[in-house]
């Protein structure tokens, strides 16, 4: 099964603890956390189900693509990282 990994920054507002789960693509790895973790949901999708925009993605150290359907590739033996991108200046 896939680990999933929600980065401290993400955690000082939803509590997401390291979780193993099953899936092909981002999108059913997601899907399957949201299942036990909903609030976790809105702070990471939009409300067309895509990543908001300063939230990113990375599947063994590469960004994901498909930012809308998240389609990109998990394999059993992945780390799926969830990151919020932060800003300033």
């Amino acid at each position: 099964m896939a680990k999933v990994v929600f980065t401290a920054n993400i955690q000082r507002y939803v509590p997401c603890p390291e979780v193993e789960v099953a899936g092909h693509t981002v999108r059913d790895v997601l899907e399957t956390v949201f299942a036990d973790n909903p609030r976790a949901r809105g702070y990471v999708l939009d409300d067309q189900s895509a990543l908001r925009k300063h939230v990113t993605v990375f599947v063994d150290g590469t960004m994901i693509r498909d930012r809308a359907r998240l389609s990109d590739a998990v394999c059993t033996t992945s780390t799926v990282y969830v990151f919020q991108a932060l800003s300033g200046g």
